[in-house]
């Protein structure tokens, strides 16, 4: 099986238009990436008035929790589950 069997293009309709996403897993990552990226440097912007510590202190804890989702991302992108038919059951 190649890889392009086990990532089909998702396709999504915007009016005459069409959306096409390759490579969902990798999207999803660098998604994640930015998201990680926002949330400490608002974070670290945020440390520079003490009245907003708490909120910076939350955006670090969000941005190291999604540290923890890249692996897991990674680690779903290599694996597939794939549903054997009924006639190659052993019995």
């Amino acid at each position: 099986m190649n890889e392009q069997s086990m990532d089909n293009p998702l396709t999504l309709k915007l009016g005459h238009e069409e959306l096409i996403i390759r490579r969902r897993y990798e999207m999803i990552s660098i998604i994640n990436d930015f998201f990680i990226a926002i949330w400490f440097l608002v974070g670290s912007i945020l440390f520079l008035f003490p009245k907003h510590e708490t909120a910076a202190i939350w955006l670090f804890i969000i941005g190291s929790f999604q540290f923890l989702v890249r692996p897991t991302i990674r680690l779903i992108s290599h694996i597939h589950i794939r549903r054997i038919p009924q006639s190659n059951w052993e019995s």
